[in-house]
């Protein structure tokens, strides 16, 4: 897999073809979901909310490990069996050094669980073609929430560009209604207002 320079795209690929071939629920969120619901905006990671059941953690280590990602299977199953922090799986391709974040569902976390019902199928093109992605709503909540853990202004850029894309297709009680529960809807709604005046 390393006879010819791996595109940041055909990484993306890999980690989904990686998933399917173990059969395992997933969706991508964060600068590439972004792609398809606001402006597209480089990065070098990629981040997905995945489903791993306990029996397909071999399957899993392996199937990364055929596309020159190493994640032993214990490695996945302390994370699996880790619930008091919200620490990623972190996938590497030894060639390219592009990283995947895994971000497993737990038991209890109702807005992950709400954001695997809800994933959308979406055809983002060669080489990736139809995958899941965050539907909008969700995405601009965890991007309400990163940002205010880290003060990062691209979650505000994206957050600003999927709301000017899609507008009144969005549904804004969903995203008030988790807002509210991720306790950031006073960033929400003070963010909602200057999108506002923009239009």
């Amino acid at each position: 897999m390393n006879d010819e320079i791996l595109s940041y795209e055909g990484f993306v690929r890999l980690v989904i073809d990686a998933l399917d071939s173990a059969g395992i629920d997933y969706l991508i969120g964060g600068a590439v979901a972004t792609w398809a619901w606001g402006e597209p905006r480089a990065t070098l990671d990629l981040d997905l909310v995945v489903n791993i059941p306990l029996d397909v953690v071999q399957q899993l280590s392996i199937e990364l490990s055929k596309r020159d990602m190493l994640v032993p299977e214990e490695v996945i199953l302390e994370n699996l069996l880790e619930d008091r922090v919200d620490l990623p799986i972190n996938a590497i391709h030894m060639h390219s050094g592009y990283k995947a974040d895994l971000y497993p569902l737990r038991e209890g976390d109702a807005l992950r669980a709400s954001a695997l019902g809800r994933r959308q199928k979406i055809d983002l093109g060669e080489p990736l073609g139809m995958v899941y992605l965050h539907s909008p709503e969700e995405l601009i909540v965890y991007k309400l929430w990163y940002f205010s853990i880290g003060q990062q202004t691209k979650h505000v850029r994206d957050i600003t560009s999927i709301v000017m894309t899609l507008k009144d297709d969005l549904d804004y009680d969903y995203i008030e209604k988790w807002a509210n529960a991720k306790g950031v809807i006073n960033i929400w709604r003070e963010l909602e207002v200057k999108i506002r005046s923009r239009k």
